[in-house]
Parts: structure tokens; sequence; C-alpha cells
């Protein structure tokens, strides 16, 4: 038994230790700077990780796809602002299936927003956020124990999808602190599984390449090469279809709440069902279907002014209670009084 007391952030950076990471870039931001912070020590225990302080978050992410594509497992942290900053380079990194992990710790925006303050503002950016056509897989932990998990589970979807993978933390999970089992949390890394570029035939060739020769204005080609990607990734996403369901045949509505939301809404106690995504990107469509079958009234409870509601809203084709927490102030009483002001609070 290896049971530690750890912040949300350390357990970030030790799971990507334990999942093999060879290189971290980034640049401080609150409230994710311990993880920077962690790693930066690592390069003096073990000579072949290698840490890098980059002057913005757009050379981080950039600095990270590089790595990947060089052959080394590779993660940024960064909060709002920095994920912004970001988008460009993740595309890149989908364009060219370079896997890598972005821990976007959450804070409060739009803009740099409130350092200081949780939200989870960045759901939306992060499946929609980059240019153009992508297909994203996220997570969204709830819990310490959870951060050091999703973050293994992060590097290895990221192998087996070559491509991009968003762990979705918020500033109270960042910055929690529970006792948790190391050992306990039993997930084996997935080695890297493609050469780097200039081994064997791989290169680097611009948007597309088809027999190793650009090819950037073939339409039906690019139909052909979206498709086969997002396949590829919903093959991957699939092994990792996580959530969380209570069920409550005695309800007749149910509440959809994920991150450090969840943990709050279940204090509101049996006279609910609830239901969790930890895989937020692809949608979990089948199981949220599911579990809301036989419910009148569904219920999204998050930290923005109801990015993920209308999500379910899209997979229901119904309309659902969306009941926003926004300004980095989240607490049961605020929570219980929108309710009640909805009509959808029972004692």
């Amino acid at each position: 038994m290896d049971t530690r007391f750890l912040q949300g952030n350390e357990a970030v950076a030790l799971a990507a230790l334990q999942a093999g990471i060879q290189f971290y870039a980034g640049y401080p931001i609150t409230p994710a700077t311990e993880i920077m912070e962690l790693l930066a020590e690592e390069p003096a225990r073990n000579p072949r990780f290698a840490y890098l302080h980059f002057e913005d978050e757009i050379a981080s992410i950039n600095a990270i796809v590089g790595a990947s594509l060089a052959g080394a497992k590779a993660m940024t942290a960064t909060s709002g602002p920095g994920f912004s900053l970001m988008q460009e380079g993740i595309g890149l990194a989908h364009m060219t299936r370079a896997p890598i992990v972005i821990v976007d710790v959450q804070r409060v925006g739009p803009s740099t927003g409130m350092p200081t303050l949780p939200s989870q503002g960045d759901v939306m950016q992060a499946r929609y956020g980059s240019h153009g056509d992508f297909y994203p897989i996220a997570f969204s932990p709830n819990s310490v124990e959870e951060a050091y998990a999703q973050t293994i589970i992060s590097f290895n979807a990221a192998e087996e999808s070559l491509s991009p993978v968003v762990l979705l933390m918020d500033g109270y999970i960042g910055h929690l602190y529970e006792a948790i089992d190391l050992d306990a949390v039993n997930i084996p890394p997935v080695p890297r599984s493609r050469p780097p570029f200039g081994q064997g035939r791989r290169h680097f060739t611009g948007l597309l390449s088809r027999d190793d020769v650009p090819d950037t204005k073939d339409s039906a080609y690019y139909r052909e090469w979206y498709a086969g990607y997002k396949k590829e990734i919903q093959i991957v996403a699939d092994k990792y279809a996580l959530f969380e369901t209570v069920p409550n045949d005695k309800s007749n509505t149910i509440i959809i709440s994920y991150g450090i939301t969840s943990r709050i809404v279940r204090e509101l106690g049996d006279a609910y069902a609830y239901f969790r995504p930890i895989r937020i990107w692809p949608s979990l469509d089948r199981e949220i279907i599911e579990a809301c079958q036989g419910h009148k009234k569904v219920v999204v409870i998050e930290m923005n002014d109801g990015q993920y509601g209308g999500e379910i809203e899209r997979i229901l084709k119904r309309e659902s209670v969306s009941i926003p927490v926004i300004g980095g102030d989240l607490s049961l009483s605020q929570i219980v009084a929108t309710m009640r002001e909805k009509k959808v609070y029972k004692a």
C-alpha cells in the first residue's frame, strides 16, 4: 500500500510519471502551476526526462507536439486562458496524429478571467475550440484519486487513438487534498506504438499526404482521411466509456453533473437519480439516453452557463433544466435556491 495525502495537481504530475511521460513543456498559470513545479524537479532524478519552461502556452503546445512526433510521451498543463492560446497547436496535433496530453485546470472566464476561482467553462472549448473538424477525447475527474487514474488513462487513450487527449480538471479538484492509495490504481501504461518521424516512411508533409506526396486539394481524399481518423478515435473512446450512475426508480427527476459539481449535488440526497459522465467527449450518448429513460425531468448542474446542458438536449432531443453555477462560488445552498426557483427541488 502506497497511501499519500496529495493535492489534485500533485496527483496529475505523479500519474504522468507513472504513465511514462518523457517531456513536459509549459508556462505557469493559476490554478495549474503545481503540476509544472513538480515536474520541473524531475530531470534532477531522471536524466531520461526533459522539462522546458517556455515563454508562453503557444510555444508549449507546439513543443510537445514536436516531442511527440519525435517519439516522446509528452504533456502540458494550463488553465482557460492558456488553453485558448493552445487551440491551433491542438488542431495541428490532430492533423499529424500526435498523441499528447493537455491538462486544463479550469478557472472563471472569459479571457484572463478570475485566476483564483474555479470553473467548468472550457467544456465546449475542449470539443470545438480548434480550427476545422476534429474529434477529441476528454475526461473529467471528480476526486484526487480520479485525477491520478484519469491522467494515466489520458496517456493511454492518446497513444491508442494517436490523438491529443484533454483532462478537464477544475480549480477545486486541482487544489483539493485527499488521501489516496497509489497502488490501488492499477492501470498499466500503454507503450508507444508508432515510430517517430524520420524513421521508416513516416514523415511530415503538410495537411495531408498520399504516397508520401503532399495532397491538400483533393476533397474526396480528405473526406476519406477524416472518416478513418474519426472511426479510429471512436474505437478507442469506446474502451473508456467511463461514467457513474445512481438509479432511482422512485424519482421522476435525474440530475446530470460532472467534476467537482457532481460531489456537491450528491448532497441533495436520495430524492433524485444521478448520472455523472467521466468521459466528457465524445459524448456518452447511449449511456445518457439509458440513464434518463423513465425520468420526466432532466436537470443539468454545472459550473458554467449551460454548456453541457445543450449537449444533453441534443442527445435526448428534449428540453432539460439548466442550473448554472457561475462566478467560481460553488455551494449547495446556491444550487438549492436555483432549483427552487426553477421548481425542480425536492426536500
